[in-house]
């Protein structure tokens, strides 16, 4: 095999969809196809046998869905010493259906090097691979401004989450208490404390964080994850 060939193994369920993507790579005379799978443990044991350039992976899979696999990537990357002279090794590129701008946020978190929409695999795919093998990070320019916005969104709900973290454990208790809708009488009852004492922790609460209004606790709650939205 060629040196200076990009090794790419496939993964995804279907294998049609595999068998559409390793014919795009075989226009590519610098990329060799050299493994596939259809689930995330494939992922795993293909690239400790392979050791592929980059690993090509559906997000949405049995057994062990794309996130997770490249969680555990990740990790075996890291654990492993590799020659500095040498192409970056075990890189992802995601494929998913979504364009959402939390999967487009959690895919790069998780540490995966590019994601393709599958709309557009195709037409994309032979520069993608190229650009994650060489070290780069592939991000498609009509998803962009998705990515933006999760960002942008992440970081004022991180705002949040420092602001919250401020509070004691019990004001975190009487707050999402609050935004569930209990009353003060049913709080105490809850908590084995008076009405008067949650009325404190209510004041503490919003001296700390400003606000006022339980419309602002069920606001900041439902940012945070604190509360069912099916309730």
């Amino acid at each position: 095999m060629r040196p200076d060939l990009i090794r790419v193994v496939l993964i995804d369920d279907h294998a049609i969809v595999r068998a559409g993507l390793k014919a795009v790579l075989a226009t590519a005379k610098d990329i060799m196809v050299v493994g596939e799978g259809s689930t995330g443990r494939d992922a795993l044991t293909l690239a400790e046998r392979l050791d592929p350039h980059v690993i090509v992976m559906d997000l949405s899979m049995p057994e062990m869905d794309g996130l997770a696999a490249t969680r555990e990537l990740v990790k075996a990357n890291a654990a492993r010493k590799t020659d500095d002279d040498s192409p970056s090794t075990r890189r992802v590129l995601m494929l998913t259906m979504h364009s959402e701008d939390e999967h487009l946020v959690a895919l790069l978190e998780a540490g995966a090097a590019g994601y393709l929409l599958k709309t557009v695999a195709e037409r994309e795919l032979v520069d993608a691979v190229r650009t994650v093998a060489a070290g780069d990070i592939y991000v498609q320019p009509s998803a962009a401004r998705a990515l933006a916005r999760g960002l942008a969104r992440k970081e004022e709900h991180a705002d949040d989450r420092s602001r919250f973290d401020r509070l004691t454990d019990r004001e975190q208790v009487v707050l999402k208490l609050f935004a569930e809708g209990y009353t003060a009488p049913e709080i105490g009852e809850r908590l084995s404390i008076s009405p008067k004492t949650v009325d404190t922790y209510k004041q503490r609460i919003n001296e700390k964080l400003h606000i006022t209004h339980r419309t602002d606790y069920v606001k900041l709650a439902l940012k945070l994850g604190l509360l069912n939205t099916d309730r």
